[in-house]
């Protein structure tokens, strides 16, 4: 038996429970993993309340970095005692262990430690494939990224400033908006004080942006369409303040013959080739330095509620691990 967090119906954080779990012996392609430290993103907090449905009882957490505990037949790529990490369905990683499908572990190098292992795999592949494969980032280029002082505006701004591209974020207050100069975005827009959108304009002299990327949702898509250049790309790839509902198709082309997409990682690391090139650049550049993982808040696994209230209360900047 283990203990992990479990969902018997959908809600608030309180509907997380802390409890013992069997766990069975891996498989054909399967590894049993005890986890060191785990990753907290806010696509937890979509499983957790239904927004992403899953059937009940069901785990939380996408990310974890862990070591090999036992492997099932076919397994070659990795080795009993081996350090790995991964960001990959189902939900199950706040556990102190389980039994996942091999082929979604990825080898950690000797030079990354086990909590930013599991801090960086989630975000910092969708960042991965967000500036290089949803939209490819050109040096020169000025493109507007939301929640700059977020976990993963945070290594955006590192990333794109290492693309030589030039970077204007949106946090909301000063704090945030120092926070997000200091990890490399070249201005930032306080959200809370000015118009983004006339901000942004005036900033690129009324051209606009190529790309937006927006993980807010409800509260910020207008105004980000209203950034673009005529045939630029809007990138929705979260919902912090909402789905985005009742949208009309014909709107994108009113404003330019817009474009729209709602990507997600695990379209973007379906294939073994997939992944590994997403976790390969993301691994050099952390261990480059150009990316630093900075982990600000840390959490027993069995305060996994709490930690969803911070989340959800923008009380946390940059990255979140809980330790089973």
């Amino acid at each position: 038996m283990v203990k992990a967090i479990r969902v018997h119906e959908p809600g608030g954080p309180e509907k997380m429970l802390f409890e013992d779990v069997e766990l069975a012996d891996p498989g054909p392609g399967e590894a049993r993993v005890r986890h060191t430290a785990i990753g907290l993103n806010y696509i937890d907090v979509y499983h957790r309340t239904g927004l992403y449905p899953q059937s009940a009882p069901y785990g939380v957490g996408m990310e974890g970095a862990a070591v090999v505990e036992a492997l099932g037949d076919g397994v070659s790529h990795i080795a009993v005692g081996d350090r790995v990490a991964y960001a990959a369905p189902p939900p199950g990683s706040y556990s102190e262990a389980r039994v996942m499908d091999a082929s979604k572990l990825v080898k950690v190098p000797d030079g990354i430690d086990d909590e930013t292992a599991a801090a960086m795999m989630l975000k910092g592949m969708t960042v991965e494939y967000l500036v290089h494969r949803t939209y490819e980032c050109k040096a020169g280029e000025t493109v507007l990224f939301h929640a700059a002082a977020g976990g993963v505006g945070q290594i955006a701004g590192q990333w794109l400033k290492a693309l030589g591209v030039r970077a204007i974020g949106t946090a909301g207050g000063p704090e945030k908006v120092k926070l997000a100069l200091e990890h490399g975005y070249d201005e930032v827009i306080d959200y809370n004080a000015e118009d983004f959108r006339e901000k942004l304009m005036e900033l690129t002299g009324g051209k606009g942006v190529p790309v937006v990327y927006d993980s807010v949702g409800a509260a910020t898509c207008e105004g980000s369409l209203n950034c673009l250049q005529p045939r630029g790309l809007y990138v929705t790839f979260g919902n912090a303040s909402g789905p985005i509902e009742n949208f009309a198709p014909a709107t994108l082309a009113a404003k330019g013959s817009l474009y729209m997409t709602r990507p997600t990682l695990m379209t973007y690391t379906a294939t073994r080739a997939d992944l590994e090139l997403s976790a390969g650049r993301v691994m050099e550049m952390v261990s480059s330095g150009k990316v630093k993982i900075e982990i600000n808040q840390r959490y027993a696994l069995a305060d996994a509620p709490q930690a969803h209230r911070d989340l959800e209360a923008r009380k946390t900047t940059g990255q979140t691990v809980l330790l089973p």
